[in-house]
């Protein structure tokens, strides 16, 4: 199945490097080395293997090559230095592509700049835009049930999803965080995984986990960030500018692995829905130079709407989730008739979509299906 990257990637290797990042088994590899058979003599070395790091760490590979793919390069000391030194070395037409599970500009503190030598693309699970995109159908029940991640939404039956996710999950906990930064509390690692799962959709106070695990706040915010970093979470902040009253600074989490949302269809259709306009913001950011991000509103007396989209820290628009639900959100209605922002509730059972008091109310899976990717 063909991914959206896969023509800007090679189009962006002429120019400069590219960093491939996004969550494990989101199919960063499968999708290098399918661009690597566009080339004719091309290398593919993960520094997971202790032959491939061998050769990464002395540097012996023929000069003549015409793409180097270099994956989990991340995990090198002072990587950094390392690859800028390879970038800045290398024959006219060798062309490099990094990949990695791990959000690479959490390492800025290694090493020298690689400001100007990088274009970055970030490969997110499949969504239903992208889906779009490559003249595939599929429905949003599937999508919700399996996940976007490629193994698990090819899966054969439930049962084998299941699988692969309880595998997916333990390799997370137990290896991948350790790649990052050692963990003292594995347990209250474990036990703010399976917290944040039943409260997706709620903003989330550090100081009440911390007091639930019986941990330091900082540690929360700790564990968070390496849970954010390795592309496991994702968190929406609150849209505070030109909004009197919004005095609230807690997030809200989400997964990027939809199916792990464990308490309500409604969590999980939310988490598909924040996914799936994070993914097409970073499309947007990466491929189309803009600058959009991705919050939600909330003021003191409870008003709240689940998802703002700004661009240059303006709202472009500002939507609302419902599974069933066609009466407009009191609170969406609020904020669209007090600061005119163009306003959205996306409704995943419904037939037809309509315009009521200037709010458009979607059928969910045509709203998403029409995002950029």
């Amino acid at each position: 199945m063909k991914r959206f990257q896969l023509d800007p990637i090679k189009k962006d290797l002429e120019k400069k490097m590219v960093f491939l990042v996004g969550p494990r088994q989101s199919g960063k590899t499968w999708l290098a080395k399918k661009i690597a058979k566009a080339y004719s003599n091309s290398l593919y070395l993960n520094y997971d293997s202790l032959e491939d790091k061998e050769i990464i760490d002395k540097q012996i590979w023929d000069r003549d090559l015409d793409l180097i793919i270099f994956d989990e390069l991340h995990k090198k000391p002072e990587w950094k230095n390392f690859i800028k030194g390879v970038f800045d070395t290398k024959e006219s037409g060798t062309r490099i592509l990094v990949t990695g599970s791990a959000r690479l500009e959490v390492f800025d503190k290694l090493g020298d700049s690689l400001a100007g030598r990088y274009f970055r693309h970030r490969l997110m699970p499949f969504s239903l835009a992208e889906f779009r995109q490559i003249n595939e159908t599929v429905s949003l029940g599937h999508l919700m049930l399996r996940s976007g991640f490629p193994e698990p939404f090819l899966a054969d039956d439930d049962l084998e999803a299941s699988r692969w996710r309880q595998q997916y999950v333990n390799g997370l906990l137990t290896t991948d965080v350790f790649d990052l930064e050692p963990i003292q509390n594995i347990k209250a690692m474990r036990l703010l995984f399976d917290m944040l799962r039943l409260r997706v959709g709620s903003s989330i106070s550090f100081n009440s986990l911390a007091e639930d695990l019986k941990i330091s706040s900082n540690t929360v915010k700790k564990y968070i960030e390496i849970l954010e970093a390795l592309f496991i979470i994702f968190r929406v902040t609150p849209y505070s500018k030109n909004i009197a009253r919004s005095i609230l600074k807690e997030p809200k989490i989400y997964f990027f692995d939809t199916a792990l949302v464990s308490h309500s269809e409604g969590g999980a259709f939310e988490n598909l829905v924040a996914l799936s306009l994070l993914k097409s913001i970073y499309a947007e950011n990466d491929y189309l130079a803009e600058e959009k991000e991705l919050h939600y509103l909330r003021t003191k007396d409870g008003l709240e709407v689940d998802f703002a989209v700004a661009n240059k820290g303006e709202p472009e628009y500002i939507l609302e989730a419902k599974l069933s639900d066609k009466n407009i959100s009191k609170s969406l209605l609020n904020f669209k008739e007090h600061y005119g922002y163009k306003a959205f509730q996306i409704v995943k059972n419904m037939g037809k979509s309509r315009i009521e008091s200037e709010v458009k109310i979607c059928v969910a899976k045509e709203f998403l299906e029409g995002l950029y990717l």
